[in-house]
């Protein structure tokens, strides 16, 4: 079932893009008069699942999920259709017009890939309103068990007070901004200091397959007592909160297992919490700092905040207030997308590492089904469509506009022969950069 769920979200989500990217060619196009052979979302290699022919334009669905596209009369793209451009150029072809309606006709897929990001957020800002947590709100920094990260300096406590001296408002922010920062303010034990991050942090996080950076730190839930534990009769019970073993205390389950630790092959008396109030004990700790027991942090907003361990602060939008929000929201995660792509792309990051494909994207969705997370993912990959597009590559639209650049600046177009060759190869990059994404997730699913 959770396969199910997570790839009917995948699927609806890239043909939502597909569709949407593809129109915006297709809409410019009708629009100046240029004729549309094919509007197919999915990749008919052979065959397709569907079509129908409407005026001039055949609209289908193909069989290989890999993408879409509208296949424009006069234009030199992925169908290499080179016998229609050894004819004479018609009125109706792409070729025919000019060069401005060329690069709006060449630019309107990525134009609504921003565009629809710009709507979900202001949609989702508005329905959904912003629930978030202060960095401020945290008083007892956080929980940083990765050990690259505590190599580099960083240490279960600390807060984060800035990146790269752009301070930190909120906590949803951190893990983003850390993991691409160089300099890392940090407040520990009230005094303020700054970790620098090696050049190849990135590359030593990947190589480690250690999950996560930084979270919040979560009290010690009990989950339950097995009878064979020699804990059975102590009388501890499931949702008990563990905060204390002897004079030892702590709030949260990192303290706990370090209590633990220092108490082992020991008789202790434990504090726990149980419906608001605390209580003591008598627990048995192994000799190898076990309880016996099934524990689990809260990881629930509204649970960690009725406990008393964060307070999250909410904030409604009107209609109006949520369209300056959504448009702060895209620009910051264009911002953010960009800031990957360079790191992807200079070598001594080896961020090139983490680079992922199809199986990537599938992953990002969750295991059940949420309207909102739904939503901000499709949100964060308009974007990442619309950027990845704008690539100076023969091949993608960022290659089209770049050549259509050249011919209104020098007022020379390329020749159909250069446009083929660079098409050519502009293809085989892509298909190069496609096949080492997805290399790199089958490698990740066999090594990891």
């Amino acid at each position: 079932m959770e396969f199910v769920i997570k790839i009917s979200q995948f699927l609806l989500s890239l043909s939502l893009l597909i569709v949407l990217h593809e129109l915006g060619h297709f809409i410019p196009a009708k629009i100046f008069k240029t004729r549309v052979e094919k509007f197919y979302l999915f990749f008919d290699v052979k065959f397709s699942l569907f079509k129908k022919k409407i005026g001039d334009t055949v609209y289908g669905i193909g069989w290989l999920p890999l993408g879409g596209y509208v296949k424009i009369s006069g234009m030199i793209d992925e169908s290499m259709d080179t016998e229609q451009m050894a004819k004479e150029p018609q009125p109706w072809e792409f070729r025919s017009k000019p060069a401005w309606q060329r690069l709006i006709i060449m630019l309107g897929g990525v134009t609504v890939n921003f565009v629809l990001a710009v709507i979900i957020y202001i949609g989702m800002s508005y329905f959904y309103g912003d629930k978030f947590l202060p960095v401020e709100n945290i008083k007892d920094g956080l929980l940083v068990e990765n050990t690259v990260a505590n190599k580099a300096g960083l240490l279960t406590g600390d807060n984060v007070v800035a990146v790269d001296g752009v301070k930190i408002e909120n906590y949803s922010e951190i893990s983003e901004k850390v993991l691409f920062g160089k300099e890392i303010t940090i407040e520990r034990n009230g005094q303020e200091s700054v970790v620098t991050f090696p050049e190849d942090f990135l590359a030593q996080l990947i190589d480690s397959k250690e999950k996560g950076l930084v979270s919040l730190r979560m009290p010690f839930v009990v989950m339950e007592v097995p009878d064979t534990s020699a804990n059975s009769g102590s009388g501890l019970k499931k949702g008990d909160i563990l905060v204390g073993l002897n004079n030892y205390k702590s709030k949260y389950v990192d303290g706990i297992i370090a209590g633990l630790d220092q108490f082992k092959g020991q008789n202790v008396t434990a504090t726990v919490v149980r419906e608001g109030k605390e209580t003591t004990l008598p627990l048995n700790v192994s000799a190898d700092g076990k309880l016996g027991i099934t524990y689990s942090p809260v990881s629930t907003m509204a649970t960690l905040e009725a406990l008393g361990y964060y307070s999250f602060e909410t904030k409604e939008y009107g209609f109006f207030e949520a369209i300056p929000v959504g448009l702060e929201k895209t620009g910051d995660k264009i911002s953010s997308y960009i800031k990957q792509f360079k790191a992807i792309f200079t070598p001594s990051t080896g961020a090139y590492k983490g680079v992922g494909g199809f199986k990537a994207i599938y992953d990002i969705f969750p295991s059940f089904w949420s309207w909102q997370v739904f939503w901000g993912i499709t949100a964060f990959l308009s974007i990442m469509l619309g950027v990845l597009n704008l690539l100076p590559i023969p091949a993608l639209d960022g290659g089209h506009v770049m050549f259509l650049l050249y011919e209104m600046i020098s007022g020379r177009k390329p020749g159909d022969k250069f446009l083929e060759y660079a098409q050519m190869v502009g293809f085989f990059l892509l298909i190069a950069l496609v096949l080492f994404a997805n290399g790199n997730d089958i490698y990740k699913s066999i090594f990891d």
